[in-house]
């Protein structure tokens, strides 16, 4: 998950490089083709025969939602400061908390009700409506956390039975066909620069969600997402050195609010789980 954290940072400043000179869905779009080409090779080694067809089911369905996070945060990261966007990123693990108690039947607990209330109020103070302009790209990015964490929750549950390169593959195989005709409709010539940084994005991109499906398949959520909140020590240093962002004193305490409330949650579940065993 570290590794995952420094992947999506990287991917994230390449993404960051384009601006808005090309549309989002086309910018994702040739990002995932990108990333098939990179998984081609590896064809043999994805185990596609034998999949339930209810797994099969579910890994479209993950696809397709994806889709729209995708175009969400192409859209957003052209639009807002980095360090926003990684503040606002971290309800993904929220969302994914929450979610789990319903959809994976992981408990719910008084812990997980409190760490939703706290990460609101940490939400707030990045966003500040009233006192700041809220803009199209911080919705977007909000739609996309909310997407994301939905997305997660069905890559965890298909870690219980495929490998961890066939649920990348199906991720960036169904992502494509939906962004294909929203592409083309868009379509600006792409320079041999904005392919060669969309070259970077899917390779940067790839090995993330592969390094993120490791480690579903290793630990559980809980365990797993905490460790991305490294990611805005990250964002904030690359967006000061490379993009000259200052860096927002009220984006810092807010998203740590939400790394508080989360690892503390985390590690209250963590300690009780290793007590009764």
């Amino acid at each position: 998950m570290v590794m995952t954290g420094l992947l999506f940072c990287a991917m994230t400043a390449s993404v960051k490089s384009l601006g808005t000179s090309l549309p989002a869905s086309q910018s994702g779009f040739i990002r995932y083709i990108f990333g098939l080409l990179l998984l081609v090779p590896f064809y043999r080694q994805l185990g596609l025969s034998g999949i339930r067809k209810s797994l099969l089911r579910l890994m479209i369905l993950r696809g397709s939602l994806h889709a729209i996070a995708v175009v969400a945060w192409f859209y957003s990261m052209a639009r807002i400061p980095m360090t926003e966007v990684t503040a606002l990123y971290y309800l993904v693990p929220v969302f994914v908390f929450i979610g789990a108690s319903f959809y994976l039947k992981e408990r719910i607990n008084v812990g997980r009700i409190l760490c939703l209330v706290v990460a609101l109020l940490g939400t707030f103070l990045i966003l500040r409506p009233g006192l700041r302009e809220v803009g199209l790209g911080h919705l977007a990015m909000l739609l996309a956390t909310v997407v994301f964490g939905i997305s997660f929750l069905l890559a965890k549950k298909a870690t219980d039975e495929v490998k961890p390169l066939l649920i990348v593959f199906m991720l960036t195989l169904i992502v494509s066909l939906w962004l294909a005709p929203l592409a083309f409709i868009q379509w600006e010539p792409p320079s041999f620069r904005e392919l060669s940084v969309l070259m970077l994005v899917a390779f940067f991109a790839t090995c993330a969600h592969l390094t993120m499906s490791m480690a579903f398949k290793a630990a559980p959520v809980t365990v797993t997402q905490p460790i991305v909140f490294l990611d805005l020590v990250w964002a904030a240093i690359v967006g000061l050195v490379f993009f000259s962002e200052a860096i927002d004193i009220w984006v810092i305490i807010g998203g740590l609010i939400i790394v508080a409330v989360v690892s503390l949650v985390s590690w209250i579940e963590i300690r009780k789980k290793n007590l009764n065993q």
